[in-house]
């Protein structure tokens, strides 16, 4: 069994939490794309945990978790959470942890790059997260690069610094005129963080093709959702990653295999960190309101969240996008205090109604349409059956699963790994 638990919209749909909760019936959960420029916060019996670059399985103590190939690793970043977590209990070995032998590694010099670019921009930037995701993709395309593997060969590696040095300094210091990275620096970057890693890196292509052949159940975990697809996303306010759940297993490193499952991920609201055409938002007191009940921040970056109202059109798009055979709903106890709640139903374009998602460019003349329905103005955060919530929030869940037209599985009313409804 192969499952792809991906978003189906902006990002921070409470993708972190599911992977926790569903992963009880994994045996190895997998990150196939992104680095640290987003997080997924996991509240469970053992607390509250934030997560940049590790799987959400890394919470199971027989779970065994995998950085896959399509991941770019900030090794440092990545050191320190792992030191992070293991000071909270959690054991980490080359026996449940996995980072692939082809993994770009995002190096200092990718977010200072990424920092000089958005301060260049200005008022035009991208709202990038300065993680120096958008410059390490750049570099890997561009096959000037420095993969996981080259640490299993650090005289082989450090041959290769000097030139790279050289040629990055080209638009650190002649495109930015900032002062120069230098080889010696790269060299300790890789003795500090890149050494203490070189015991979980291995093929992991051939370690999931193997474990796919024995019968176990693997989980491909996104970051960010079908919105931030650099292709099928709002170009150029996307991540520069592959979100979609198609590319799981080539992201992976098994392209050969093919997905069983794919379950999308979506708030009962809206919401979007960073820059971009956002088309149901909410402005003043009315996003207020809304944030602050959902705790609305940033789990990579701590920046407040734009909130709007669920957003039929982008979330139709964000299910085809994904290829989602059901759905999560999360969060929708947040929204337990509303005696009538909104939902985006349509776009108003150029005059004209429309109820497919149009081409990104055309996003910012866009008019939500809303439609009105009943809320249930009560604590729904202890329910744990369907027929323990109320008739309305029934009747919202079934207004959201007709508009999208896709099965919603489970309901999540709450921060805790129980808070789940299966529908």
């Amino acid at each position: 069994m192969l499952t792809s638990i991906c978003g189906i919209n902006w990002g921070d749909e409470g993708k972190g939490k599911m992977v926790d909760y569903l992963s009880a019936d994994y045996d190895i959960v997998c990150r196939y794309q992104g680095g640290n420029n987003a997080g997924h916060t996991v509240i469970n019996e053992r607390g509250k945990f934030i997560l940049n670059l590790m799987p959400s399985g890394i919470l199971r103590e027989n779970v065994v978790n995998v950085l896959g190939m399509g991941m770019v690793i900030d090794i440092k970043h990545l050191c320190e959470e792992m030191a992070r977590l293991e000071e909270k209990g959690v054991k980490i070995t080359p026996e449940n942890l996995k980072i692939s032998d082809r993994a770009v590694i995002t190096m200092p010099y990718h977010v200072l790059l990424d920092c000089l670019e958005e301060d260049r921009l200005a008022g035009k930037k991208f709202g990038s997260t300065r993680r120096g995701i958008a410059p390490v993709y750049a570099d890997r395309a561009m096959k000037k690069c420095f993969r996981m593997g080259e640490l299993l060969d650090l005289k082989r590696l450090y041959a290769k610094v000097k030139e790279i040095a050289e040629w990055k300094n080209l638009t650190v210091v002649g495109g930015y005129g900032h002062a120069p990275i230098t080889a010696e620096e790269l060299v300790s970057y890789f003795e500090t963080y890149g050494r203490p890693l070189v015991k979980f890196i291995t093929d992991t292509g051939l370690y999931l093709n193997e474990a796919a052949k024995a019968g176990k159940k693997i989980m491909f975990e996104a970051q960010l959702g079908a919105l931030r697809d650099i292709d099928y996303g709002i170009l150029p306010y996307t991540s520069s990653s592959l979100t979609i759940a198609a590319y799981a297993p080539i992201g992976a490193g098994v392209p050969n295999l093919k997905l069983d499952r794919s379950i999308g991920i979506m708030k009962a609201y809206s919401t979007c960190v960073g820059e971009g055409p956002f088309v149901a938002e909410y402005f003043g007191e009315q996003a207020e309101q809304l944030r602050k009940a959902g705790g609305e921040y940033g789990a990579a970056t701590g920046r407040p969240r734009r909130v709007g109202p669920f957003d039929t059109v982008a979330s139709s798009y964000g299910i085809r996008c994904q290829g989602a055979d059901e759905v999560v709903l999360t969060k929708l106890d947040i929204l337990s205090d509303y005696d009538e709640i909104e939902v985006c139903t349509a776009y108003e374009l150029d005059d004209k109604i429309i109820h497919d998602f149009p081409y990104p460019d055309a996003l910012d003349r866009c008019k939500p349409v809303y439609t009105k329905l009943k809320g249930w103005n009560c604590d729904i955060t202890s329910c744990r059956k369907k027929e323990e919530l109320p008739k309305e929030a029934l009747d919202y869940i079934k207004f959201i699963e007709d508009a999208c037209a896709c099965k919603i599985s489970y309901v999540a009313v709450g921060a805790e790994r129980d808070a789940v409804i299966k529908m």
